[in-house]
């Protein structure tokens, strides 16, 4: 069951009590944003070899939402098995990260996990001022109430706002194989996330040939992965930066996270012209 568990990590394919009363209600830092915006939507299709296994979507709410005092936008990661792969793994799966408007930093998190008979429902609360994590879980049983709370680094990432603030990044002056590094949490531990830039080229998607950049997320030694090469993360080379590829070379196969639609995007999408 972990190892099925994995099977949408790839999409991301990634805390603390809110500020109190007389905390500073300036962010922590400013990054600047030309890439996404409230209302946009992208759907992808899941394939696990052959099999078209899911479904997932990434979406931006309309709405600005209020967390800690800030402005941030709601982001919500789905993903849902589908037709006869649903039939021995059903999952149905929420990610959520509101994420502040001006620093990019995640002040909320949430997962609702359902996936065949395993359930897991969090919420992590960020305070980016005093660099701590404030962790609610419940498994099946919703009196099994875990809590937590947790050291992180400055500007740390969760799974959900880490793949925004990438799509921030500069990437027009970058040389083939420089790095990129990103502190994470998750599942209650501080990870660190190396992103390898490996150039440009174009890719096939369901929504035709797109111009993309390709990211290799260094991935630590495990039992799932082949190598620490293992997942390509390839975002459209325009000014949206939208994932719009997913590869991942697993022990039990290979994954596809291909995006066949897309809507609310902040610029016009890099597409390659047909001869």
């Amino acid at each position: 069951m972990k190892r099925r568990r994995w099977l949408l990590l790839s999409l991301p394919v990634l805390l603390s009590v809110g500020l109190t009363a007389f905390a500073p209600t300036e962010a922590p830092r400013t990054v600047r944003n030309e890439s996404f915006g409230r209302g946009e939507v992208v759907q992808y299709k899941v394939h696990y070899g052959l099999i078209n296994a899911a479904e997932a979507t990434i979406e931006v709410s309309d709405d600005i939402h209020r967390v800690n005092d800030r402005p941030c936008y709601r982001a919500t990661v789905t993903g849902r098995t589908n037709g006869s792969f649903d039939m021995f793994l059903k999952v149905r799966d929420t990610w959520r990260s509101y994420i502040d408007t001006a620093s990019i930093l995640p002040q909320r998190f949430y997962r609702n996990i359902e996936e065949n008979s395993y359930r897991k429902r969090e919420t992590i609360d960020f305070d980016h001022y005093r660099d701590m994590a404030a962790v609610e879980s419940h498994k099946k049983n919703k009196n099994d109430v875990k809590r937590g709370s947790y050291k992180v680094p400055d500007n740390v990432q969760d799974l959900v706002s880490g793949f925004y603030f990438l799509r921030t990044v500069d990437f027009s002056n970058r040389r083939v194989g420089e790095q990129i590094k990103v502190q994470g949490f998750f599942d209650d531990e501080v990870f660190d996330m190396t992103v390898t830039y490996k150039g440009r080229q174009n890719v096939e998607t369901k929504s035709g040939v797109v111009r993309a950049i390709r990211l290799v997320p260094r991935m630590p030694k495990n039992k799932l992965f082949r190598g620490e090469d293992a997942i390509s993360v390839y975002f459209s080379d325009d000014r949206n930066k939208i994932p719009v590829l997913f590869e991942a070379e697993m022990f039990v196969g290979s994954v596809k996270i291909d995006m066949y639609k897309y809507s609310g995007l902040k610029h016009k999408l890099a597409m390659v012209a047909k001869n």
